[in-house]
């Protein structure tokens, strides 16, 4: 995917014309002003973080979300998901460190928190989701993509979880090549494509 977040109209146009089909964005309203602009073939996934209150517009055009990172969340995904009659593939963000800065659910007992979203009938669980802490070189994340796939794997194999895709959404730029080798389905880049960020858009 395409990280399109800061970027101008032009430079996902031109990544659309170039083929690029899949773009993640940060911000909801970032991402709307975007897409009323850009072709309705592209397919939109969220990948920052989402609060309870933007729930409602950030349904009108993902229906991907990467950063589901707390259960009041994802169920105000279900709950919105089900009034519209769609469906949405959702990720769990895991905070494998444990940083503050960062959001998720923590890796230990992972497992038992998110258990009550098994049930979600509209918000479909699709995979989790992680941002490794940040490291010199792209063989340091390895051991963070090895904890989040040992997870996936872990979650996959409770029976309230039959059917789970198990989809892994970890690799950035400078570590996407380390985390395909390790079993990403989905790769977040965004410098190696658009080249250094632009100055952000302001979320109202």
């Amino acid at each position: 995917m395409g990280v399109s977040k800061t970027q101008p109209v032009s430079a996902v146009a031109e990544a659309f014309a170039a083929g690029l089909r899949v773009f993640g964005e940060n911000r909801v309203q970032e991402g709307l002003a975007k897409s009323r602009e850009l072709p309705t073939e592209i397919e939109w996934h969220l990948i920052g973080p989402l609060q309870s209150n933007k729930v409602r517009a950030a349904l009108g055009l993902f229906h991907t979300i990467h950063s589901l990172d707390r259960l009041v969340v994802a169920e105000a995904v279900e709950r919105e998901a089900e009034k519209r009659g769609i469906a949405v593939a959702g990720f769990l963000e895991v905070n494998l460190g444990a940083e503050e800065t960062k959001h998720g659910f923590p890796a230990e007992d992972l497992v038992e928190t998110v258990k009550p979203l098994a049930a979600c009938k509209h918000l479909r669980i699709v995979g989790l989701m992680a941002i490794p802490p940040l490291g010199r070189a792209a063989e340091e994340s390895r051991p963070w993509f090895r904890r989040l796939r040992a997870l996936r794997d872990e979650l996959a194999a409770r029976p309230e979880w039959a059917g789970f895709p198990g989809r892994l959404s970890m690799g950035m730029s400078d570590d996407f090549e380390v985390a395909i080798a390790e079993g990403a389905t989905h790769v977040r880049v965004g410098t190696a494509i658009f080249g250094p960020r632009q100055a952000p858009v302001p979320d109202r």
